[in-house]
């Protein structure tokens, strides 16, 4: 069985984004729910796998990164309201046997991300 994982680096500063707030919720019918609310850790990861092997099942997820929240606490002066605020990556897990691993790649001005595994 596969597992859901994420990590956020901060390449303003050149490190991981430590203590970033983060939601993951799963898409059905149109209708969002929320699965975690999470701060990465040290390194910029979860402390645990968002979703574990017995929690994965094919479908459609969300991750939103509240990006302008964590450069503000950095003390980075941002303009109102912030351009980049809050990242939201939609995206589809259509084989739950496989990792799927959701990195996000942040400054205040830019993101990026891809699919590891």
């Amino acid at each position: 069985m596969g597992k859901l994982s994420t990590h956020v680096l901060d390449t303003m500063h050149g490190r991981a984004a430590a203590g970033m707030y983060f939601e993951l919720h799963r898409i059905e019918g149109g209708e969002k729910t929320l699965l975690r609310h999470l701060h990465t850790n040290e390194d910029g990861r979860s402390e645990r796998a968002l979703l574990s092997e017995e929690e994965m099942q094919s479908g459609i997820y969300e991750l939103i990164f509240y990006a302008g929240d964590y450069f503000l606490s950095q003390g980075i002066n941002l303009p109102k309201p912030c351009f980049i605020d809050q990242v939201v990556l939609r995206f589809g897990i259509a084989d739950p046997e496989q990792n799927y691993h959701v990195p996000l790649i942040v400054t205040p001005w830019t993101y990026s991300t891809y699919r590891g595994s």
